[in-house]
């Protein structure tokens, strides 16, 4: 499959659409066309290829290690490719480490929960520092498989406790988590040792808490210092923190799982830093100060060894501090503070320089994400990025050639390309060239990078790139032959004007053999919520087939990114402060007055659908525009803020008691009663990020306002419903959903 490059129609006044003429089966006319269906989407292989999971390079960078599936089906096994041949070849088979069902911890599964990850076989592993061996560990084992020989090992028998390994620098232990404190082996003589003894239920060390792992994108919770000697770890005390009982009622006596999750305005675990000297075996806490209602979201080493580096967040999140702390003493002093409005978004932008004078940071100060330089006190030295355009990944800073790469948004908010700058702020350039979306791995050398590349036509697809930008080779071109088969749909990018007159990102699928002189049912697909974006040119997988299996029954397509959402700046998303809902709302209501200007959109009907905060929005634009939508689909919705998290909800919405109103307009439930058609509510019984609690208190509030809604709840399912036949039943049962209340209606003037 290949695209072509896009190009521009004009649409008149309203809007500027950029449609996307594909190549291959894309668009064009087959006497042999394959119509999409539910199961041959939900079932491998997959129609989206061999997506590479889990890059690394080798220490030496002579290597590129990845997970793929040999089989087409979702058991991963372990790929090298040798830099210098050119070579792909098959390392290590999954069935030569495990055999039948795999097993995990309940801390395990948690883990691969908010890590979205879905498939199974091997799914991680890690290089020794020295390249020497690569650690696997699978269903409560741990396995060396050395480099030199192709040998497998068993380094420890199974324990389904342990969890979060990692290396140590020098390359002589593996650290990791078991019954909530810190171990590690001896690599060389399998030897265990307990490093920490204090752990209990409630008391963990060496664990990321719930919010740092659903919230802040930090999934471990302890540190090896780079030569090896210590590792800070945190101590988490849920002590304060209330449990949330999630019953499984499939056996006959039901199961609770107890969950410690921190409710909007209540208490938050406590969280402290130690140090812990292997030599000594004695911890050293951190001197953060006597505020303990914080969050400590980032944690790194310095080069030295001997300091480290906490952030320090506050809880209303308006404040976000670095500090540098001295390992032996726990003191630790100030050097930068941001404070903005509103609140100050997290990231993984910090760099701390070999020569131990200087660091590299980024912030929103000038209402884009931009990178600067500082000394080691704290004194800016310089910005390196400007314009109004955001950085999103920082990739490396090679010292050596005095360059930093990123990726970020300055082509377009749509997609996301490698940059490189210089270190004194010149030299500005864009280094991927095909439009889409870039995903940036560099070698340790920084001689070479690995790209993994998509966009709204083309799966992903990994390459291997030279610095300058030069493409090499592709490891993994990722050329999906059935996908030809089904004549999927050109994509046309749209923008549509909000009633304030800003621009607002649309894109729109057409029906099937489109007739203009017809009137199509419309799905908007919505999800409008902060940090994330729908209108984009990248790979949207099997949701994105889905909508062109809905456009092959006849319906057309339509998202738009209202304000409140990622890529655009601090102001875009700066709208939904202390009341969500409202502006996002009004924003989907603009592109649907934009839908119903089209001569060939029935405004009678129009239906919504949307997951987790795109199931609120479509829950909030069925109750607040009940004239708008013929029906909807809301999917795992929050439906009281005051049942989400704390990290999340109060970042938006401060806490409920400080702004009770805004928590009661941003409710579904507030507006339950005015809904005037039937929709489809969707839960999974064991969500334990929007607990069901949220679909069955709006379920009472619509009986108690005798309101006509359908319910479907997936037992034993978390809130992805990731598993194949739920997969499968639900995306059935969305498609009859739609047909039966969209498609069967009479067309509006036809």
């Amino acid at each position: 499959m290949r695209s072509t490059c896009p190009r521009f129609k004009s649409l008149g006044a309203t809007a500027l659409a950029l449609s996307l003429t594909l190549g291959g089966a894309w668009g064009s006319e087959r006497s042999q066309e394959r119509a999409l269906t539910v199961e041959r989407i939900y079932r491998p292989p997959s129609l989206s290829g061999r997506v590479p999971a889990n890059v690394r390079w080798s220490p030496d960078g002579r290597w590129v290690t990845f997970l793929a599936s040999s089989a087409g089906t979702e058991v991963m096994d372990l790929w090298g490719y040798d830099v210098a041949r050119r070579e792909r070849v098959l390392l290590l088979k999954a069935e030569a480490l495990v055999s039948g069902e795999p097993r995990i911890s309940p801390e395990e599964e948690a883990l691969r929960e908010r890590l979205r990850v879905t498939f199974t076989g091997i799914t991680s592993y890690f290089w020794s520092p020295s390249g020497a061996h690569i650690f696997i560990p699978i269903s409560g084992e741990f396995y060396l498989y050395e480099w030199a020989t192709r040998r497998l090992t068993r380094l420890l028998p199974r324990d389904l406790s342990r969890f979060d390994p990692q290396y140590s620098p020098d390359g002589r232990f593996i650290a990791y988590v078991k019954r909530n404190n810190l171990f590690l082996v001896d690599v060389s003589s399998g030897q265990e040792r307990q490093l920490t003894f204090d752990g209990t239920e409630d008391v963990q060390n060496g664990v990321s808490e719930y919010v740092a792992q659903e919230e802040m994108d930090r999934f471990t919770g302890y540190w090896w210092s780079p030569d090896g000697r210590r590792i800070a770890y945190l101590q988490v005390d849920n002590r304060p923190v209330r449990d949330f009982h999630i019953p499984d009622y499939r056996s006959n006596s039901v199961e609770i799982e107890k969950q410690k999750y921190p409710k909007a305005g209540d208490p938050n675990a406590i969280v402290r830093v130690g140090v812990l000297s292997l030599e000594e075996g004695r911890t050293v806490w951190m001197d953060t100060g006597p505020e303990t209602d914080i969050y400590i979201p980032r944690v790194h080493w310095l080069p030295d060894g001997r300091t480290l580096s906490i952030q320090i967040q506050s809880r209303d999140q308006d404040r976000l501090s670095l500090y540098l702390f001295d390992a032996t003493t726990g003191k630790g002093r100030l050097v930068l503070t941001e404070v903005e409005p509103g609140w100050v978004n997290l990231h993984d932008h910090l760099y701390f320089f070999k020569d131990g004078r200087h660091v590299l940071w980024s912030s929103e100060r000038t209402g884009f994400r931009h990178l600067y330089l500082y000394d080691i006190e704290g004194r800016l030295v310089r910005q390196l990025t400007h314009g109004e355009w955001q950085v999103e990944t920082l990739c490396g800073v090679d010292e050596a050639r005095g360059v930093v790469y990123f990726t970020a948004t300055e082509k377009s908010p749509m997609e996301r390309h490698l940059y490189r700058v210089a270190l004194d702020g010149t030299g500005l350039t864009r280094l991927s060239t095909e439009e889409g979306w870039h995903a940036i791995t560099f070698s340790p050398t920084f001689e070479y990078y690995l790209d993994i590349y998509s966009n709204i036509t083309t799966p992903p697809r990994l390459s291997l790139h030279r610095a300058d930008g030069a493409r090499v080779a592709y490891i993994e071109e990722n050329v999906v032959e059935e996908l030809q088969e089904y004549a999927l749909g050109p994509v046309e990018f749209l923008t549509v004007r909000a009633e304030d007159g800003t621009p607002l990102p649309a894109m729109m699928i057409k029906p099937k053999g489109f007739d203009p002189r017809r009137r199509y049912p419309v799905i908007v697909y919505v999800y409008g919520g902060p940090r994330a974006q729908v209108v984009v040119n990248r790979w949207g997988g099997d949701r994105f087939l889905w909508h062109q299996l809905m456009a092959q029954r006849g319906f057309l397509i339509f998202s738009l990114d209202n304000r409140g959402s990622w890529g655009r700046g601090k102001a875009w998303e700066l709208k939904i402060h202390r009341r969500l809902g409202y502006w996002e709302v009004k924003d989907q209501l603009a592109g649907v007055a934009y839908l119903k200007s089209l001569p060939y959109v029935d405004p009678e009907r129009i239906g919504i659908w949307g997951w987790s905060y795109g199931g609120y929005m479509t829950l909030m634009a069925l109750f607040t525009a009940p004239e708008v939508f013929r029906t909807g689909i809301a999917v795992a919705p929050v439906t009281d803020w005051r049942n989400y998290d704390t990290h999340y909800t109060e970042r938006y919405l401060e806490r409920p008691q400080e702004n009770p109103e805004g928590y009661r307009l941003s409710s579904p439930i507030t507006y339950a009663a005015q809904v005037k058609v039937r929709f489809l509510l969707v839960h999974g019984m064991a969500d334990d990020n929007v607990h069901v609690q949220d679909t069955i208190q709006l379920v009472d509030a619509l009986i108690r306002a005798r309101r006509p809604f359908d319910l479907m709840l997936y037992p034993g399912e978390r809130h992805g419903i990731r598993g194949p036949d739920a997969r499968i039943h639900l995306f059935t049962l969305m498609t009859d959903y739609f047909l039966r209340h969209l498609a069967s209606l009479k067309e509006g003037g036809s």
